[in-house]
């Protein structure tokens, strides 16, 4: 009889034993499972051809910061050269309405850069350089659901004869105003860090 209860006994002790240790690290195992992976809607071609468009921009705006008419306009020519090889074909697949949008804004995208190009006065680029900007985002990138890598919309308030804003965007958080530069006439670069981040621009 004693040696039943000595067995019953050492046979829930081992019980216990099993579901609070064992159990228990079983419960407290790390999750091992895979965060959902996100798919993109386009194709890497595309999305490297979008990546290169906005890499001829940033040059551009680098351009203005240094001030330099000449490369300004050298830049601006491969931006548009970049904007043209632009194959949208595959946007036709999501809707006709998607296609047409960007290619519309493709349109007016490449005529403020050819306006551009057409200007003497480094004012007046710059006005067409923020009428393009303001094509690019937020229609162009939004109708085009941006993949690439995240991007700033940036903002200086008094662009244009101290009371106009206008903007521009940038890969970097830190802002370096492609519209008052490095030799502005009257604040010399006393102005180019003016200004601050208006929007994220980022895959959605």
């Amino acid at each position: 009889m004693k040696k039943i209860i000595v067995y019953t006994l050492a046979s829930a002790l081992l019980l216990g034993c099993y579901f609070f240790f064992i159990k228990k690290s079983e419960n407290t195992q790390p999750d091992t499972k895979q965060a959902a992976i996100t798919l993109k809607s386009h194709s890497d071609s595309f999305n490297l051809s979008i990546n290169d468009l906005v890499e001829s921009y940033l040059s551009v705006k680098e351009a203005f910061v240094e001030d330099d008419t000449s490369v300004i306009k050298l830049k601006t020519t491969d931006f548009c050269k970049q904007l043209e090889m632009l194959n949208l074909s595959e946007l036709a697949k999501d809707s006709s309405a998607i296609y047409e949008t960007v290619n519309m804004t493709k349109s007016d995208i490449l005529a403020n850069a050819n306006s551009l190009l057409q200007q003497k006065d480094i004012t007046e680029m710059r006005r067409d350089f923020s009428a393009l900007t303001d094509v690019m985002y937020p229609t162009f990138f939004n109708a085009i659901k941006y993949e690439g890598p995240v991007l700033y919309l940036q903002n200086c308030p008094m662009a244009f004869n101290n009371t106009e804003p206008a903007n521009w965007i940038s890969n970097n958080k830190e802002i370096v105003n492609p519209y008052m530069g490095k030799h502005h006439p009257k604040y010399q670069s006393g102005m180019l860090h003016c200004g601050d981040i208006k929007d994220t621009i980022k895959s959605k």
